[in-house]
């Protein structure tokens, strides 16, 4: 994958740009319980950010993950059955790629092909933000993926949820104090990962499923073992977003539940609080319920 990502670089001026841009970021942490939480100030995610994604918006404009409306420059690399690893032009890390339905389709349901996805690319995570929850481009089907070892929820979780724990756990469950819930699988190699994957949506919820109201992470440890973690959602975006004086122009995905909030206004980033953090999750994703110290159940959340 070095290959592909030097020569995108190499022949797409505004991908390399942006890259560049990576390096000027500004970034702060802060600990949220047992998530430490990174927030960047990243002004190139204003196009993901700030997207418009009502019926009217979407209709009105050409679907830019379709390949005959992608920047010429941009080529992809088929990575399992029906998809198509392409470059991010709009990174958060420097290991950034969108993974595109060869079909345009809307982002419905949950691709069981990230399992598949995350064995060709070791070291990443692939991630699905549901249609509303987080997904700046609701009309095509498409995950992401970031390298692993990026993001503190991933991080978290293998520290956290060992194998002897049992495979499911909940947040709640494995004694973590989180500003939001969600559910942690491992897949030991005598299971069929698909079918695990598929299983999320009769334990979490169907309706968040085909609602769009979830977020999912596939990726493969430091172990060898395929691990799942799912966020339920209850809002796309916090009730701050907004452009005005008192309003904060973020909207999380993935990578923001996952522990890397970004924020592409200057004035986001310097003001951004403990408090408004956990106001943000707790508005946008399902609030836990006080941890505790039992045995991980298959329970839903």
């Amino acid at each position: 994958m070095i290959d592909f990502i030097d020569a995108q670089l190499t022949d797409w001026p505004l991908a390399r740009e942006n890259y560049q841009a990576l390096g000027r970021t500004e970034r702060r942490s802060m600990q949220l319980g047992d998530l430490t939480v990174g927030i960047q100030h990243n002004p190139a995610r204003i196009v993901s950010t700030g997207a418009k994604t009502d019926a009217k918006s979407i209709g009105e404009r050409p679907c830019f993950l379709c390949k005959e409306n992608r920047p010429p420059q941009q080529t992809g690399v088929d990575i399992a059955d029906g998809w198509e690893l392409l470059l991010n032009p709009y990174p958060i890390f420097p290991s950034h790629f969108t993974i595109v339905s060869t079909k345009h389709q809307p982002q419905e349901g949950l691709p069981l092909d990230m399992v598949a996805m995350a064995e060709k690319l070791p070291g990443h995570t692939v991630f699905f933000n549901g249609r509303r929850s987080g997904a700046s481009c609701p009309d095509h089907l498409h995950c992401q993926a970031v390298k692993t070892h990026e993001l503190p929820l991933m991080c978290l979780i293998e520290r956290s949820h060992a194998l002897k724990l049992g495979r499911v756990a909940t947040s709640e469950s494995l004694g973590l104090d989180m500003p939001f819930a969600f559910k942690s699988v491992i897949i030991t190699p005598d299971i069929e990962g698909m079918s695990e994957l598929a299983r999320i949506e009769s334990t979490i919820g169907k309706e968040y499923i085909y609602e769009g109201r979830i977020n999912v992470f596939v990726w493969i440890d430091h172990n060898g073992l395929l691990r799942i973690c799912a966020v339920p959602r209850k809002a796309h975006r916090p009730s701050c977003y907004g452009t005005g004086q008192n309003q904060r122009l973020i909207s999380p995905g993935c990578i923001d539940m996952a522990g890397v909030l970004i924020t592409p206004v200057k004035k986001d980033y310097d003001s951004l609080t403990e408090e408004d953090v956990r106001q943000i999750y707790g508005e946008c994703a399902i609030t836990p319920k006080a941890p505790c110290n039992r045995q991980p159940t298959t329970d839903s959340l």
